[in-house]
């Protein structure tokens, strides 16, 4: 449920479980995530059909190919590899359905930018279709069997794929044997008869828009005819049948989870997302002893928990640890007396931060009251006078909110509200500082903010057009509200109307939104200054960075730029302490222009719920790192020479054609084919700042003895090698597995990863290892002959640390040359 749900686990975001490399992990994220909508009932009102269908399918995993780290949404696909992505999403959907919930996997395909995502044409060879962004779903299908699938919104190479008979129909259905139901992205179907002769069983969401009424002129125009409809009923009612086997009920109340093994595996999924990039100076794991007597936490967003991108992913969590708050326990239960201090440093929101743990409603009770009337409640209510008419009516419907972002997809009674409404929201307003205050507001339709009945933010004149609630709502505009006190009490006043958004015409039901977000003004020097004081005087300082509000569904990122000045507040607290523990939290890659200055950085993605708790592991080394990044991450130097690489931006391989930029109108060229993420540094002789594959730890693993089997006729053949544990420290080792064919018919890239292996071991101790590869491994996409070919040759097979670390290398031999459709 979007609005007023009952709280759920939010674990870590794709690219930190992707970059866990760990397919059990995966499964037991499966299923806990089941167990979560097994929790969920059906709910009363408007969209009763589609929330209950959650309790019975969870709209997951997304595998769609993070193309470029710009994209608003590649924090939600598990990695660049299609390998790494498939597998690791097969394992989550074999735990899902393990306890009788449909997974779905998504977007299919192609939808890889936020830019003109209903309309764009992905427009892509079909060898880097089937390579690259086909391949993760090829092989999710192969490993699991997902119940359902979801239709992505894009065209690819002009046609929909809504409506896309040879990607629905041909290719999943009769090549790779999919049986299960496919479903659209929401508002995702453009057509009547052809997306029904396509193979799409089901548009959401209801009520239907391109159907209904519609599909009975086209059977009297026999555009189309009763087996094409019965084609589609039968897959909706072969899933209906799976739910009803599963004995979740249909119309129980909803309820959450919440257990001791919960918590724990919410713990370990965010310390096993986190990626140890640097320990140049071995300054972690931070060991509290006497001579640590002060540790600053310094960052934005540091005492916030940044659990998720935003979008869709958001949920309301069942409880969650910042940062700060995971540090000072680890201090707390390590019975040390060192001081734990906070400042900000830099501010670095796209949106202000959200104000839900600092409003109450008037009785003290956390939260807010909404008030939704059908017609205007006063004749000045709209006005930008805030003494309203005392003859206000009595709303139609009221309910209270603990949230300060509240997109009213569902949760308002339909039977008495209608979207075309009028909203208010009222709250008390208590800072936990006092000082000047940014106060900003976006709506959804026209609105205005009043505090202590003065008018503070106006969006009722013209209001300025946003992305927020995937673009219906306003751009955010604040003010500021002088000399607030802490813990002193400010009445807060949100009117809004959602008439204009109904004018302008709804995809589907939807009463408006609301999101009221504030923040103490900061005089940025001052707090520079404050920063890097506090620094000096701390023998432990984690610098935190966390910007989730700049990755979101709905709008793709401008640059791959930290935002603000916060890699200015990085450079300095480095130079003020060479200790400082840098520590960066964003869904895909960013730049870091201080990288040389700093010996100590981790990379820690969205960590869900316990990401406080999971960080602090780390650092204290209560877990030792042994995640790899699952994208890479290119750098960028301040005043490139001659002879440098340049890490930037540019050496992107989908650069420059990707978002709005360096396209055709309404399609975007896929011109870098099948030289994506790692595979397109390589082919340019490019390093980047940190490969793909690439992650620490505590402990120094060695390879040896690398063995591969001659390749059968069927062409499988096993990798085994030895890893030792060469340290003093327990721990665990991701070993990538790369083939490359040196002569082939086509340009092949230098490496792809075709497997990995994660494998746990005791200070000292070594183990041989094996790795099964089957023609998957060996195997490119001839466009001339429609099929996989396997050519006759040898193979080089590298086993690396990373995708440039390579430790090992071997070769082995196919015999005679294989060709294949299908799985």
């Amino acid at each position: 449920m979007i609005f007023n749900g009952v709280t759920s686990s939010c674990f870590p975001s794709s690219t930190g479980l992707g970059a866990s490399f760990d397919v059990d992990l995966a499964y037991k994220v499966g299923q806990a995530l089941a167990d979560e909508c097994r929790a969920k009932g059906e709910y009363k009102f408007r969209f009763a059909s589609i929330h209950a269908d959650r309790s019975h399918i969870l709209l997951a995993p997304t595998v769609n190919t993070q193309r470029s780290p710009l994209g608003g949404r590649s924090f939600e696909s598990f990695s660049e590899d299609p390998n790494l992505n498939g597998l690791i999403a097969a394992a989550y959907i074999n735990g899902v359905q393990s306890k009788g919930v449909s997974a779905t996997i998504k977007h299919y395909v192609a939808n890889d930018q936020e830019f003109e995502r209903f309309s764009i044409s992905s427009d892509v060879s079909e060898r880097a279709l089937r390579e690259i962004y086909l391949k993760p779903f090829q092989l999710a299908l192969k490993h699991a069997d997902p119940w359902a699938l979801m239709s992505s919104y894009n065209r690819v190479n002009g046609l929909h794929v809504s409506e896309d008979k040879r990607l629905l129909d041909d290719i999943l259905r009769k090549e790779w044997g999919f049986k299960g139901m496919i479903m659209s992205d929401w508002i995702g179907v453009y057509s009547t008869a052809e997306s029904i002769k396509a193979g799409l069983d089901l548009e959401m969401p209801g009520p239907t828009v391109m159907r209904g009424r519609a599909v009975d002129r086209a059977l009297i125009a026999q555009k189309l005819f009763p087996s094409d409809i019965d084609a589609r009923v039968r897959k909706i009612l072969e899933l209906l049948q799976k739910a009803l086997a599963s004995g979740i009920p249909f119309d129980a109340p909803e309820e959450g989870v919440d257990t001791p093994e919960l918590r724990q595996l919410l713990r370990t999924a965010a310390a096993d997302s986190v990626v140890l990039l640097k320990n140049d100076k071995n300054v972690l794991p931070l060991k509290l002893d006497e001579s640590v007597k002060k540790i600053a936490v310094i960052g934005p967003n540091a005492k916030f928990a940044m659990t998720s991108g935003g979008g869709s992913a958001r949920l309301l969590e069942s409880w969650t640890v910042s940062p700060l708050e995971g540090i000072k326990e680890w201090v707390k239960g390590a019975g040390n007396s060192a001081e734990v201090n906070y400042t900000i440093g830099v501010t670095s929101h796209k949106y202000l931060p959200l104000l839900s743990s600092l409003t109450f409603q008037e009785d003290g009770t956390p939260g807010s009251v909404l008030e939704f009337w059908n017609e205007k409640p006063a004749k000045d209510f709209m006005d930008l006078n805030p003494d309203m008419s005392a003859n206000i009516a009595s709303p139609a419907w009221g309910c209270t909110t603990k949230v300060t972002n509240i997109m009213l997809l569902d949760g308002v009674d339909a039977s008495k509200v209608d979207p075309s409404c009028y909203i208010r929201y009222t709250t008390t307003f208590i800072p936990d500082e006092s000082g000047d205050w940014e106060l900003g507001l976006s709506v959804s339709g026209t609105g205005n903010f009043f505090i202590d009945d003065k008018l503070l933010v106006d969006l009722s004149t013209d209001p300025p057009p946003g992305n927020i609630y995937v673009g219906m709502g306003t751009a955010e505009v604040s003010n500021i509200a002088k000399g607030l006190k802490a813990g002193q009490k400010y009445r807060v006043e949100i009117r809004v109307s959602n008439i204009e958004m109904v004018k302008k015409g709804l995809p589907f039901a939807f009463w408006g939104g609301l999101r009221f977000g504030g923040i103490k003004v900061v005089e940025k020097e001052e707090a520079f200054h404050e920063a890097v004081d506090l620094a000096k005087g701390s023998d432990g300082v984690p610098d935190k960075l966390l910007f989730s509000s700049w990755e979101s569904e709905g709008f793709d990122r401008d640059d791959l730029e930290l935002p603000g000045l916060t890699n200015r507040l990085v450079s300095e607290i480095l130079q003020a302490n060479p200790k400082t523990i840098v520590v960066n939290q964003s869904g895909s890659a960013v730049t870091m222009p201080w990288i040389d200055e700093a010996s100590t950085v981790l990379q820690a993605f969205y960590g869900g719920n316990e990401l406080g708790n999971g960080l602090a592991d780390v650092i204290s080394g209560k877990v030792n790192p042994s995640a790899k990044l699952s994208l890479t991450f290119p750098g960028f130097v301040r005043q490139p020479t001659a002879t440098d690489s340049m890490k930037r931006l540019e050496d992107v391989p989908s650069y420059p054609s990707y978002g709005g930029k360096g396209q055709e109108p309404g399609k975007i060229l896929y011109n870098e084919g099948i030289f994506v993420g790692y595979r397109g540094y390589q082919i340019k002789n490019l390093a980047p700042m940190f490969p793909f594959g690439h992650g620490l730890s505590y402990s120094k693993f060695d390879y040896s003895g690398l063995k591969c089997t001659p390749i059968s006729s069927e062409g499988n053949f096993t990798i085994s090698f030895t890893i030792t544990n060469s340290s003093q420290v327990d721990g665990r080792e991701v070993a990538q597995v790369y083939v490359h064919q040196p002569q082939a018919s086509l340009p092949r890239p230098v490496r792809e990863m075709k497997g990995f292996i994660k494998v746990t071991l005791k200070a000292g101790e070594g183990k041989e290892v094996k790795v099964d590869l089957d023609r998957e491994a060996l195997g490119y996409y001839d466009e001339r002959r429609m099929c996989w070919v396997a050519e006759m040759g040898k193979f080089e097979v590298s086993v690396g640390a990373s995708s440039e670390d390579i430790k090992l290398k071997g070769t082995t031999e196919l015999g005679e040359s294989l060709t294949w459709t299908g799985l």
